[in-house]
């Protein structure tokens, strides 16, 4: 199944209370935050409800990886290593994850969101209020996130 990588972009201003739900049920509390989610209907509605304040697009295995090594945390900011994965490798969990036999939730005590920097280089040239499509930020982008999430990692 496919795996969509979801990254919020701006913030609490002017910022209705069903999204600041939709937003805290994502698990994106912050800007620059990042979580994975599976491609259904019940989160593209989801997204397409606050697509006005993330980005998102379909993660690759090997940016989910990456992202899981080096920005992968658990309670108290202890940073996330192999040994929490029990005799398995990050790239094993990365492919049993995109067959759906493994889940985040199945690391104990890992966070199920991620914390990112701000892309090196900057954001688009469009600016963080208009849509991808249209030259900006936000909203669906298709593999592109996982340029944006290296740059952000």
């Amino acid at each position: 199944m496919i795996k969509l990588a979801v990254i919020r972009i701006r913030g609490n201003i002017g910022l209705s209370q069903d999204k600041r739900d939709t937003l805290t049920l994502l698990k994106l509390y912050n800007k620059n935050y990042c979580t994975i989610v599976d491609n259904n209907s019940s989160y593209v509605g989801m997204l397409t409800k606050v697509k006005d304040y993330v980005t998102w697009g379909e993660l690759n295995q090997e940016t989910f990886c990456n992202l899981l090594k080096e920005r992968g945390r658990f309670a108290a900011n202890k940073k996330f290593t192999e040994d929490s994965l029990k005799k398995q490798t990050i790239i094993d969990f990365g492919k049993e994850f995109f067959e759906n036999k493994k889940s985040l939730k199945d690391i104990p005590g890992l966070k199920q969101f991620f914390r990112l920097k701000p892309p090196v280089h900057g954001f688009e040239r469009g600016g963080v209020k208009k849509p991808f499509s249209l030259g900006g930020v936000l909203g669906y982008r298709k593999d592109k996130i996982n340029n944006l999430l290296m740059r952000m990692i």
